[in-house]
């Protein structure tokens, strides 16, 4: 089957030669990640069956939180880890999106521009909670970035999943509505003001259309329940890349095809570009590096976590004290784990390490 790694290795140096100036570094270090991800110049290891002479080759994965051979077991554990702070409460899920007036200058600018949609979404999030009229105290916040439109567009978007209800002034657990968390116009109104004040702060306010602040802004929310199907439908996104390989269906000399699924309607659709174009608007997706697209605010920031703890604990047992007694699962000691063995894939023998194959590249993988 096709890869993202073959339109790279194939296109790649195309695509460099006439934007290498103007590519960053980011997007560089991405692409050498994923055309030698899981090939010999990442270095690995040989091993071989005794019992049937079968020699089995695994080369290191690259690691980069961008390639589609990586990331899914880190799905799995992150997905697990939300599911162990949730509260018994129905779960809202908030979506800020960045209008497509200032999208231009997201790309160009993307780490403080997706610092300040953060910013200024948390904000304004809190500052409606802690209104006595809607709620009237401090809420708890996971934030998730999500950048790409399944056509590989340009759609920056943050997604928070927020349980129904804060914790008051005087240490009191209020429980919003089932139906209603905070008035989305009042929301999307502040959200438009912090958006603007940051601007400025940036030195950016000029290179933006006026226009736009005098525009309706998007912001949607509503129930989904335990918060469980959220965070399920939220996980793919933190470790997914915009295009997985199984998505592919055609790499050529003037073309490259894949599969979407359009939102809306669900019905399934192909896409075929020229490479330099399938090339760009993957890398506008790719985030600076060290930039976190996962963030906690309020009672799940981590200088609130034991309070949340204890705030959990009341809330599902009616008791303190086990929260104190019992620490969580951060702060209980690991087990060493015991490497499992590998196996022959022909005679499920135990295969013996041959030998070590060294990087090629001036440094390894993690």
């Amino acid at each position: 089957m096709p890869e993202l790694a073959d339109i790279f290795c194939r296109h790649g140096p195309e695509y460099r030669t006439k934007f290498a100036d103007r590519m960053l570094p980011s997007h560089l270090k991405a692409m050498e990640d994923i055309e030698n991800c899981r090939t010999e110049s990442m270095g690995g290891q040989v091993y071989l069956c005794d019992e049937c002479g079968e020699t089995r080759y695994s080369y290191h994965s690259c690691k980069n939180r961008h390639c589609p051979k990586c990331g899914n077991d880190s799905t799995d554990l992150w997905l697990k880890t939300q599911m162990d702070l949730l509260l018994p409460e129905t779960y809202f899920l908030i979506t800020f999106t960045l209008p497509a007036g200032l999208r231009f200058l997201a790309r160009s600018n993307q780490k403080p521009i997706y610092d300040l949609l953060f910013t200024a979404s948390a904000e304004a999030l809190k500052k409606l909670a802690m209104d006595p009229k809607f709620l009237g105290g401090r809420i708890a916040m996971i934030g998730v970035l999500h950048t790409w439109g399944r056509d590989l567009s340009y759609h920056p978007h943050v997604h928070y999943i927020i349980p129904g209800g804060c914790l008051s002034l005087d240490k009191r657990w209020i429980s919003s509505s089932k139906k209603f968390f905070v008035p989305v116009k009042a929301l999307s109104t502040i959200f438009r003001a912090k958006i603007r004040d940051g601007l400025e702060k940036l030195a950016l306010f000029d290179a933006v259309d006026q226009k736009i602040w005098k525009k309706p802004w998007v912001v949607h929310s509503k129930p989904v329940g335990t918060g469980e199907a959220a965070l399920r439908y939220l996980a793919p996104y933190v470790y997914r890349v915009a295009l997985s390989n199984n998505r592919i269906e055609h790499v050529g000399d003037t073309s490259v095809t894949f599969r979407y699924r359009e939102s809306a309607t669900g019905i399934s659709h192909r896409m075929t570009l020229t490479p330099m174009e399938l090339i760009r608007r993957f890398l506008q997706h790719v985030l600076p590096v060290g930039f976190h697209k996962v963030r906690y605010y309020g009672l799940l920031s981590p200088s609130n976590r034991r309070t949340f703890k204890l705030l959990q604990n009341i809330l599902t047992t009616g008791s303190v004290l086990q929260a104190i007694l019992n620490p969580s699962e951060s702060e209980k000691p690991s087990v060493p784990q015991t490497p499992e063995a590998i196996l022959c894939p022909h005679c499920g023998s135990q295969l013996r390490l041959l030998k070590t194959i060294r990087s090629a590249r001036t440094r390894g993988p993690p």
